[in-house]
């Protein structure tokens, strides 16, 4: 679906949230506005350029102008201390609208269509990753570490939920919870605790479109299912063993319904065993909270196990069901590979310090970094020029590499301009949906 103009809007409001930015500066020192530190500090997770906002102050000397101003909005380029240290009392938080604007776009246009599994359900995973540590740099909000030989580690995590679903390639990331100390708690903030606060900001924003959360075993317990039905939203979650005793002290002496399928994956067949049952105590005690289980064991004709996960649902199971409810559990992994290792590995560098900061500098930095991935996921489905770009280059680090290059010694006067040279660049014929 073409729809080019929904990423200018898009553009546009994320500039307007950036003037509102809280300015620690006092008197008349306001050389550099506050929203052109944040736009240059995003701009060079957008082009994956760490050196994007040098190269374009060679521009200006040379041509008078540059691609900071035309693609960004930039008016000046502060220098990169400058950035750090404007930032440093920004929180995260600020920016936390555009997040929801771009996902209420994705709705409008409907492009979240194409994210809905069983049932027209959405799923969203739930994983903690660490994006920052060391033994000496820290700040007030950083969380700590001590290793038995008395060294202090120090580090900085953040919960990544995002919109994933079977057969799906991409993923679309939401608002991030950071692991921040508290106020009022003497306890050092956690993956758990931090989920559990997303839960309670955002459920009502995301109940209504039928969501059912993903999470591995850390998640898997009492009080955080029973925020998730308090909140009115659906789980499935992986339950393993050694974690939840009493539920499988029960399975124990309980008759399990079974499903079997055999499927060909081109050179052997591959037998999907599963097996179910509803209405189980999670945990011991007479509060305890009844879910429903199921496990999916994979082996070859051979007896070669290939596969073997247990969850916990609130979905009632059924012969019907049970396959399109663990394919969705399943689906959870995509959080790890297809988000935070693509942060990590794929141009994005979450883990690099690009600045660390006294207060908040690190925390906002990691959150434009998972701004511009989902400012690139927009683009990827919504911009017909941008999707056939990627689609005739190799590789993503391809499209990334022509993007620095092309914006280091060309000057375009919008992304528009900057999409068609790359598409007359292919030398192939572009045909856009009229319809």
């Amino acid at each position: 679906m073409n729809q080019p103009r929904i990423f200018d809007e898009i553009v546009l409001y994320f500039q307007s949230i950036l003037k509102d930015l809280p300015d620690k500066r006092i008197g008349k020192n306001k050389h550099y506005q506050m929203s052109d530190a944040a736009l240059s500090a995003f701009s060079v997770f957008f082009t994956q350029s760490p050196s994007f906002l040098a190269h374009q102050k060679s521009m200006t000397q040379k041509k008078g102008h540059n691609n900071a101003q035309s693609l960004f909005g930039i008016h000046q380029i502060p220098t990169d201390n400058h950035i750090r240290d404007l930032l440093d009392d920004v929180e995260p938080s600020v920016i936390f609208p555009v997040f929801y604007e771009i996902l209420r776009a994705l709705e409008q246009g409907k492009n979240l269509e194409a994210f809905r599994s069983w049932e027209n359900n959405l799923l969203i995973a739930l994983d903690g990753t660490e994006y920052f540590s060391s033994n000496q740099i820290h700040c007030q909000n950083c969380s700590s570490r001590t290793f038995r030989n008395g060294t202090t580690q120090y580090f900085h995590a953040v919960v990544t939920p995002v919109i994933v679903c079977p057969g799906n390639s991409k993923v679309i990331p939401l608002i991030p919870e950071f692991v921040v100390p508290q106020d009022g708690h003497n306890k050092q903030d956690c993956e758990n605790a931090a989920a559990k606060r997303w839960i309670q900001k955002y459920a009502e924003q995301y109940a209504y479109q039928g969501i059912t959360v993903l999470g591995d075993d850390l998640y898997c317990h009492q009080p955080f299912c029973e925020l998730l039905l308090k909140q009115q939203l659906n789980f499935i979650l992986v339950c393993q063993p050694k974690s939840h005793k009493t539920l499988y002290e029960w399975l124990e002496g309980m008759p399990l319904d079974t499903f079997s399928n055999k499927t060909w994956k081109g050179k052997v067949y591959e037998i999907y065993n599963y097996r179910y049952v509803n209405q189980i105590p999670l945990r011991d005690g007479e509060d305890a909270l009844f879910v429903n289980w199921c496990e999916l064991t994979i082996t070859r004709d051979d007896g070669t196990l290939i596969y073997k996960n247990n969850f916990v649902t609130n979905h009632q199971l059924t012969d019907i069901n049970v396959e399109a409810i663990v394919s969705s559990g399943r689906t959870r992994w995509k959080v790890e590979n297809e988000n935070n290792n693509t942060l990590k590995i794929k141009g994005y560098n979450l883990e690099h310090n690009f600045g660390h900061g006294k207060n908040h500098l690190s925390s906002l930095l990691a959150a434009f970094n998972i701004l511009a991935f989902l400012f690139h996921t927009l683009l990827d489905l919504t911009s017909e020029k941008y999707q056939f770009i990627r689609q005739h280059l190799p590789t993503r680090k391809t499209f990334f590499d022509d993007l620095r290059a092309l914006t280091r010694y060309l000057y375009f006067d919008s992304w528009e301009n900057l999409l068609d040279f790359m598409i007359q660049g292919l030398e192939l014929e572009f045909h856009p949906n009229t319809s």
